[in-house]
């Protein structure tokens, strides 16, 4: 393995800037989002099932996050042209971003080794991190369960 988990984000850290493209290639910045809360959530691998089932249930809460000023982005080692797929066979609304050399991964503590299949690999370790309009953490979640984690999520924001 190349990496160890690095150091997890806490509460009230400003959290790591970044820019990368998005399913149609565009860049998109962490900056864009100042003044709003954002919820970033990070997926191993565009249509498996775990992260189909995370995508469409913040798919299916989207409407009700954005009542209560939270904006949503997916954040994988994908290619932009895979999140283009997902982002299409499964009507996803909110931005996905291609972190292909795991750079944000790796600032955010969500690249690290992981226990598949009853052997250890090394890739994003599923998480979420939400953002203050300030861009400072508010809450940092990692190695999250995909099934029931957006209503746990919601609960705990108060939605």
């Amino acid at each position: 393995m190349t990496h160890a988990l690095i150091a997890k984000l806490q509460p009230g850290i400003q959290a790591p800037d970044f820019t990368l493209k998005d399913a149609q290639g565009r860049e998109t910045a962490l900056a864009d989002y100042r003044g709003k809360s954002v919820i970033v959530y990070f997926y191993p691998k565009a249509a498996t099932p775990g992260c189909t089932t995370e995508a469409c249930d913040f798919r299916d809460s989207l409407a009700s996050l954005q009542g209560k000023g939270y904006e949503v982005i997916g954040i994988s080692p994908d290619a932009p042209e895979a999140l283009a797929g997902f982002t299409d066979d499964y009507s996803l609304t909110f931005p996905l971003l291609s972190d292909e050399d795991h750079a944000v991964a790796l600032a955010y503590g969500v690249w690290g080794e992981k226990l598949i299949d009853g052997r250890v690999t090394e890739g994003v370790v599923r998480s979420t991190v939400v953002l203050n309009a300030d861009g400072t953490v508010k809450l940092a979640e990692y190695h999250v369960d995909p099934r029931g984690h957006v209503a746990a999520l919601r609960k705990e924001l108060g939605i």
